[in-house]
């Protein structure tokens, strides 16, 4: 929710009382200033119209289900126990039910070393369960309960988390932080509730997601209203990503991308995936209203001729660009780089004296 501003007002007998002249200045009120772009609001309706279509949310699942599973493989390197946990937009607990597959590796195959063939839901403990929406959260209650223990707790904020320093051996978010406005605060915070030399794990939407509808969108309004008004958010790229990690005090980071592609019908059926997914746009200063129908139409017609190929005009790509991440709370037992100059060796003499042969 956005905070109400009280603007004083004067009596009218204060309109008529003497007073000197003075020049007052702006100034900012205490606590750090935010930059809003989501509408908080509007993005728990979403979520909540959502998830109360039980079947169909449950039909869209595809694309959460996918990047759950691929972000919970990764606490396959890490050789350790997760006794807390915390699942930060936890949607409808997704990662717990990722958490609670068997191993990927058949057991049997005797090269595989044996920290693989442990199920991850043996290494975490207890999984916490964030999430704004209640119906989103509880969807699920009715069927059978994930092998991992878990606590489902609704937060009227994911951007002020009520726990306290050191309480977390991991954090992990899936399809959350992307609609967070103040994300650095809010990476700052998961780095004060770890506890030393403990991960955070996330995926977040990002780059390049969407950009077929984008454009497409953007040349339909252009060509049917004579302006452009954004219809998608705006997402954080790569390099912003690695940097606001490091501002927030993470250490041995870890950024990589992964495009997944999901063919559909036609420009129709993606946008009522989205809606149904709670991915709808919820940008603080959006056109608003519904779409047109002669935008709709000019969409399509567009998106078609831009981005499919002649022979698959009977279906259209949208790609989802997943930015994965990998943090580590800082702590006096983590491996520490060399002092810039300790080098022993030259990399002129690996490369061959730098005779590149140009």
């Amino acid at each position: 929710m956005m905070p109400h501003t009280i603007r004083p007002w004067l009596s009218r007998s204060a309109l008529h009382r003497p007073s000197t002249i003075c020049r007052r200045y702006a100034i900012q009120a205490p606590g750090r200033p935010t930059l809003e772009i989501f509408n908080d609001n509007v993005k728990y309706l979403q979520k909540e119209r959502a998830a109360a279509n039980v079947e169909y949310s449950r039909h869209v699942d595809y694309l959460k289900d996918e990047v759950a599973r691929r972000l919970v493989d990764r606490l396959l390197d890490i050789d350790r126990q997760f006794p807390q946990v915390l699942d930060l937009g936890a949607n409808s607990c997704h990662i717990a039910r990722a958490l609670s597959r068997p191993p990927l590796i058949a057991p049997e195959i005797p090269e595989v070393p044996e920290k693989a063939k442990i199920p991850l839901s043996e290494r975490v403990k207890h999984l916490t369960c964030v999430e704004i929406s209640p119906t989103t959260l509880h969807r699920d209650d009715s069927l059978p309960a994930p092998t991992v223990p878990i606590t489902q707790t609704v937060l009227p904020s994911l951007e002020a988390l009520p726990y306290d320093a050191n309480t977390f051996d991991a954090v992990l978010s899936s399809l959350s932080l992307h609609w967070i406005n103040d994300l650095p605060s809010v990476l700052s915070t998961i780095n004060n509730i770890l506890k030393p030399d403990a991960p955070f794990l996330a995926a977040m939407f990002g780059g390049d997601t969407l950009f077929e509808l984008r454009s497409s969108l953007q040349l339909a309004d252009l060509e049917r209203r004579g302006g452009v008004s954004p219809h998608i958010s705006p997402l954080a790229d790569v390099r912003d990503v690695g940097n606001l990690l490091g501002r927030a005090g993470f250490k041995l980071l870890t950024v990589d991308v992964d495009d997944i592609i999901v063919e559909y019908p036609d420009t129709f059926a993606l946008m009522t995936d989205i809606q149904a997914m709670g991915e709808g746009n919820a940008i603080l200063k959006s056109g608003g209203g519904p779409l047109s129908r002669d935008v709709l139409l000019a969409n399509e017609a567009i998106y078609r001729e831009l981005h499919c190929q002649e022979d698959e005009r009977d279906r259209i790509p949208a790609t989802f660009r997943v930015i994965y991440m990998i943090g580590w709370k800082a702590s006096p037992d983590q491996p520490q780089p060399l002092e810039r100059g300790s080098g022993k060796v030259n990399i002129k003499d690996i490369l061959g004296g730098g005779d590149l042969g140009l």
